[in-house]
């Protein structure tokens, strides 16, 4: 595997000087490049070094903030100017910040990984928002808790549909797959908040439902989905739903998505190595089937076509939340009606069952308090005249056998 030059870098000092000119902070230059504030203050005190990915996007944003003169209005390099804090406008980028996060989904997280990765087209299914939060020294309002996380939803679930599209092959999979990443993101909203990588969390819990073995036993799963119209394009789909899952999972999130190594190997709870071995392998199998596509770059920009060519529509994120709650009420109120019946079940078992233990009786024994066997009573006045009529009759005789005129 080939990997470009690495990018050049300022020294240590300089890199410090060059944010503070550009009037960002730790936390805001490392979710746009997608690592921790604690990594970029090592980078700034010479502690460590940025390698492959990182330093080429961290490099990159150096070179933009120490040429501000140069880039186009309203297409900033995400560093604004001490004087100027106009919004960052490049397609495919967009910033929010919440209470307890800030969301930044990218096109091209990190700007690529050597010559696999290359940036898409704008609207294109790639997209892994570099892990994020609010500085603790910056004491400013955000957002409430509903506005993050549609801001999340809204910048992540469109790109994150497309993606999972690619590992499950349905249209209808994919958008439940995200819906429902979603509506657990909200039920867990504290968590997914603070975390360093929110969107991260949104896109495992999609690919992981997306790839859940379970969904051939459905019925709406069990027939196939339409191919795509194109040749290639549906070639390309079949060899992809011919790779195992994991396969599957990681040429995405490399070649499609652009994360590192490490940080796919993270997400599909593999080692490193077990990570390049399942790379090198779908690579292989993509490209026994088409030829043209063993070049990553060539793999990546097909990946992003394929992805487009699904015309899916993620679902409002009012729409999703409202879901959410709705799922969480069903299901609390099932729980209390669950429990009210077990508390009754309890109680009338209780109430009926015996309160001593009665031993069965042993072959051969008296059975006791049997009642004992009393002789007729007294007769009445007719059953007495009734008896006496009979006697007077003849006992034997044809008289017996003579119909009575009444």
């Amino acid at each position: 595997m080939t990997r470009s030059p690495a990018a050049p870098l300022p020294p240590p000092g300089e890199r410090r000087r060059l944010r503070e000119a550009g009037a960002l902070t730790r936390a805001q230059l490392a979710a746009r490049v997608g690592v921790r504030p604690e990594t970029v203050r090592s980078w700034e005190s010479g502690r460590s070094t940025p390698r492959g990915r990182n330093r080429e996007a961290y490099a990159k944003l150096l070179a933009g903030v120490a040429r501000p003169a140069e880039a186009p209005a309203g297409a900033g390099t995400g560093a604004g100017t001490a004087g100027s804090r106009e919004p960052d406008r490049e397609p495919g980028r967009q910033q929010k910040e919440g209470t307890a996060v800030v969301t930044v989904c990218l096109d091209d997280p990190g700007g690529g990984h050597g010559p696999a990765a290359v940036p898409p087209e704008p609207g294109a299914f790639a997209q892994a928002p570099p892990p994020a939060r609010v500085a603790e020294e910056e004491d400013r309002t955000g957002p409430t808790p509903a506005q993050a996380f549609d801001a999340l939803y809204s910048f992540c679930a469109p790109a994150l549909v497309r993606q999972t599209y690619l590992l499950s092959g349905r249209r209808d999979l994919a958008r439940e797959s995200v819906e429902r990443a979603f509506h657990q993101a909200w039920d867990r909203w504290p968590e997914v908040a603070r975390d360093p990588d929110p969107a991260g969390w949104v896109r495992a819990a999609a690919h992981d439902w997306a790839l859940s073995p379970w969904h051939r036993y459905r019925r709406r799963y069990r027939q196939p989905e339409p191919p795509p119209p194109d040749d290639d394009a549906r070639t390309l789909m079949e060899a992809l739903l011919r790779l195992p899952p994991p396969y599957r999972r990681t040429l995405l999130l490399y070649d499609g998505i652009g994360l590192g190594l490490p940080e796919t190997a993270a997400e599909t709870e593999a080692s490193t190595r077990a990570a390049a071995g399942r790379l090198t392998h779908a690579r292989e199998t993509v490209a026994a089937r088409l030829p043209d596509l063993s070049d990553p770059r060539e793999l990546h920009q097909r990946l992003a076509e394929l992805a487009s060519t699904g015309r899916l529509r993620a679902a409002e994120p009012p729409e999703v939340r409202g879901g959410s709650e709705r799922r969480a009420r069903f299901w609390t109120r099932a729980a209390i009606a669950l429990t009210v019946a077990l508390i009754g079940t309890t109680a009338l078992t209780l109430r009926t069952a015996p309160t001593g233990y009665e031993p069965p009786v042993p072959p051969g024994e008296t059975v006791q308090g049997v009642p004992p066997r009393v002789a007729p009573g007294p007769l009445s006045d007719e059953q007495r005249e009734l008896r006496d009529r009979l006697r007077e009759e003849l006992p034997r005789g044809p008289q017996r056998l003579t119909p009575q005129a009444r």
